[in-house]
């Protein structure tokens, strides 16, 4: 096997957020500490959280929400444990997809269950496992399909196929399946049913998955059903008896807006100047709350200033506005009609409940780094802020392509063409060289006959350099379409080769993407069984720790 290479980097390139903060990279930490890899940090986090209590009647009403779901002794050990003082919280949440949506719905389950257990063991508190559900959420269009994966190669994506699913704004919590779900059924169980293990994961999907069920109670019977033993607890903020609780945080982001937005603005500059792309837009003046004007179960709209007092409502069809009066009565009197943003929920969340840590996915860990400020206005202690577990599922299937093909899981992220050339010239006299290493090679001999003449030559015509730098660019497209034609002819002499590497990759990368954010569960439990692959992934988890995992049920 030819060597590895290693790309020519011609320039520093700031990474992602969250790619810089898990590295470590003290730009990052400047915005949001990694106080979760400290154990004197998660203590305090603790004694902060257990300082603050559930009000008994926020209990009883989360109490009879968990009370329609699959029984469950150890859910109803954690409700008695959070009406008791000092009681802590580790929270998590995510969308209502389809099905469960991608894999990390349930990687995320998993870890805020052993966060909690851990901080539960590191301090003798009682510690609580919280899925905070998002049905206040509009974006039906990101939840409303699930891709299965398929030895047979490409992903399947089953749909609920919901004509007006782009156009409604209208939190999800109101949706009805419909009899799309049934067709969405038989599709699932036409794509899995001769897995070993299928008839009782379907059987648990179809239990859930009515016609005349919305998406959310769907979604929360069946993970309640998956993490039973371990006691997970919901909480639905779509509750009108709830929103009374939530009414406050409103009020505040309504009437501090303008120096809400401003504080954020300027956080946000010092984000972007440090090099970071930010995930949540601050539109100035605007409160970090959704309005509902038609009605508890209708279209939800941003609010803008448009003037004193007043404020128009974004994407409203008739260009609507409202009155800063008109929306503090119906917060006194209709608060279910205001609905979180990305940013304001972390804030009602942590005000409800005693959270000591949020576990989160790389989108998550963007907005927190966006809302010290918000926390800082509202005089909340930010909780610990966890990555959550991260799993590349390499199951037998996958197992057996990747001896036949004698790659590595992590060699499987290379580009195809890539892989292809070196899989078709492993056996060739010459080894293939990368466009990295063949532009590498050109530029060294380049610049050393360069050299000498280098410095009088930019001393004529600065320009050079410039000319130089296009000359490279130039040169390097030549080279990746040289080789992509190289890779291309050499897969024509061996596409059996070809085949497995593309069922491979559909199996690990789908779609060039990380498997937990592609696939569903549905093909691992119908494969290995729901609650045999729910305690492999519950075993692999890493308290407090958000690197890559390979799972081998």
């Amino acid at each position: 096997m030819p060597a590895r290479s290693r790309p020519v980097i011609t320039a520093p390139v700031t990474p992602s957020f969250p790619t810089a903060w898990l590295k470590g990279d003290p730009r990052a930490l400047a915005f949001l500490p990694d106080r979760f890899r400290h154990r004197a940090a998660r203590a305090e986090a603790a004694a902060a959280a257990g300082a603050r209590s559930i009000p008994p009647a926020l209990l009883d009403i989360i109490a009879a929400q968990n009370a329609r779901l699959a029984p469950s002794p150890a859910r109803l050990r954690h409700l008695e444990e959070l009406s008791r003082p000092g009681t802590i919280a580790v929270v998590t949440g995510q969308q209502m997809g389809l099905f469960l949506g991608p894999l990390y719905t349930l990687y995320k389950a998993a870890a805020a269950i052993a966060d909690a257990k851990a901080l539960r063991e590191e301090t003798g508190r009682p510690c609580v496992p919280v899925f905070w559900l998002q049905t206040e959420d509009h974006d039906l269009p990101e939840v409303d399909h699930c891709f299965v994966a398929s030895p047979r190669g490409a992903c399947c994506r089953v749909s609920l196929d919901i004509a007006d699913a782009a156009a409604s704004r209208a939190p999800v919590a109101h949706q009805r399946l419909g009899p799309g779900v049934t067709q969405a059924l038989e599709a699932l169980r036409a794509e899995l049913n001769a897995e070993p293990r299928a008839a009782e994961h379907l059987e648990l999907l179809e239990r859930a998955y009515r016609p005349d069920a919305t998406l959310s109670e769907a979604f929360t019977q069946v993970l309640a059903s998956i993490f039973a033993e371990e006691g997970l607890v919901f909480i639905d903020p779509r509750d009108a008896r709830i929103a009374p609780f939530a009414a406050p945080i409103h009020r505040l982001a309504l009437q501090d807006a303008e120096a809400i937005s401003g504080k954020l603005s300027r956080h946000v500059d010092a984000l972007t100047q440090a090099g970071f792309t930010v995930q949540v837009h601050i539109r100035p003046g605007s409160p970090l709350s959704f309005y509902s004007p038609d009605g508890l179960d209708g279209a939800r709209y941003r609010l803008d200033p448009a003037g004193p007092g007043t404020w128009s409502l974004v994407g409203h069809p008739a260009g609507a506005q409202v009155t800063t009066d008109a929306l503090l009565r119906a917060l006194e009197h209709e608060p279910l009609r205001f609905t979180t943003s990305a940013l304001l929920r972390p804030l009602l969340q942590d005000t409800l409940l005693p959270t000591a840590a949020y576990v989160g996915g790389p989108g998550e860990i963007s907005y927190f780094a966006q809302l010290p400020p918000l926390y800082e206005h509202a005089g909340r202690p930010m909780p610990l802020v966890v990555p959550r577990a991260r799993f590349r599922v390499v199951d037998d299937r996958a197992r057996r392509l990747l001896n036949k093909l004698d790659l590595t899981p992590d060699e499987v992220n290379e580009p195809r063409e890539a892989l292809l050339a070196r899989l078709a010239t492993r056996n060739e006299a010459e080894p293939f060289e990368s466009a990295d290493m063949l532009e590498a090679r050109l530029f060294r001999t380049f610049l050393t006959e360069l050299e000498p003449l280098g410095e009088a030559m930019l001393k004529l015509d600065p320009q050079l350099l410039d000319a130089l730098k296009r000359t490279r660019g130039t040169v390097r497209t030549a080279l990746s379409r040289l080789v992509g034609r190289y890779g291309r002819a050499l897969a024509l002499r061996d596409t059996v080769a070809a085949e497995r590497l593309d069922r491979l990759r559909a199996l690990l990368v789908p779609d060039g993407a990380p498997q937990e954010r592609i696939h569903g569960m549905s093909y691992y439990a119908c494969r290995f069984g729901t609650r045999e692959f729910t305690r492999k992934v519950l075993d692999a988890c890493v308290p407090f720790s958000g690197d890559l995992q390979d799972l081998t049920p």
